[in-house]
């Protein structure tokens, strides 16, 4: 019999385009040879060229959804992006305290790149004020750090002291990413028995229009190395090394900025498969 493969939550909204969202959560957790789930939060209406709509799932029908596929399925890790409301972000605190799941990614997604709202005021004091302090790491970027401690972040120090001020309110690990910088530089911080341990993870900034959606890969993915045992240090090494990938390997598509390619590692396996031999 099979081995069964991590099980992966996300619980995120839905992007049509399947740049981000639901969808792209499923599939960088199959790229990483786990199996994803997922409890959708809010529908979106957009594309490649931004969002137009949002609409809020029930906090009701997120907290029946939690609920049974936790009660069916073994979780080992849980990625949480878009919220949509402060009504949804209560029940998914509400969820996580109680089942006291491992391996909890917090990606605190406040806007879309187009400038959209992705999730209300309340919805951001509650993520702050209560899933910051249940995550095992947060993820936020540089605008999202910046609007989360109230500092200005747009350089590797201001990242540092936005990662203290994100541990003092709570979060017991923090990767601050730079993909904007003109080096993408990721601060990762992190709480030991030596105190808070910082280390600085480096690479050339890709020129792409193919971007749509790289926090979400990013923090999926070191969702899904978690669920497989790796250290921290580790998971924002290799989903790092994953984006990148993912960015340089990207087909364009749509009439905005197109997505990362989540499953380049299936067409790459596939091209070095020999084609069979005629059959006489």
């Amino acid at each position: 019999m099979a081995q069964t493969p991590p099980i992966v939550l996300t619980i995120a909204g839905f992007d049509p385009s399947s740049g981000a969202g639901v969808t792209a959560d499923i599939k960088t957790i199959a790229a990483h040879g786990c199996y994803g789930v997922a409890c959708i939060t809010a529908l979106t209406v957009q594309s490649t060229a931004g969002v137009n709509r949002v609409e809020p799932t029930t906090p009701d029908t997120v907290t029946e959804t939690l609920k049974e596929l936790s009660a069916d399925l073994e979780i080992a890790a849980v990625h949480v992006g878009m919220l949509g409301s402060g009504k949804v972000a209560r029940a998914v605190a509400d969820f996580l305290a109680k089942e006291k799941l491992s391996n909890i990614v917090l990606d605190p997604i406040l806007k879309s790149s187009s400038g959209a709202d992705l999730v209300d005021a309340s919805g951001a004091r509650f993520m702050l004020e209560k899933l910051l302090p249940l995550a095992t790491i947060v993820t936020p970027n540089l605008d999202e750090a910046s609007a989360l401690t109230g500092l200005a972040v747009t350089n590797v120090e201001q990242m540092r002291a936005a990662a203290i001020k994100l541990h003092s309110l709570g979060a017991a690990a923090v990767v601050v990413t730079g993909g904007h910088l003109e080096k993408a530089i990721d601060l990762l911080t992190f709480t030991s028995k030596r105190g808070i341990e910082q280390e600085i993870f480096k690479s050339g900034r890709q020129r792409s229009n193919s971007t749509h959606g790289t926090g979400c890969a990013f923090a999926t993915a070191i969702t899904c190395h978690l669920a497989q045992g790796r250290g921290l240090p580790e998971a924002v090494l290799l989903a790092k090394a994953y984006v990148a990938a993912a960015i340089s390997n990207a087909q364009p598509l749509g009439r905005g900025t197109g997505p990362v390619h989540h499953l380049y590692r299936m067409h790459q396996q596939r091209r070095t498969i020999a084609d069979p031999e005629p059959v006489n």
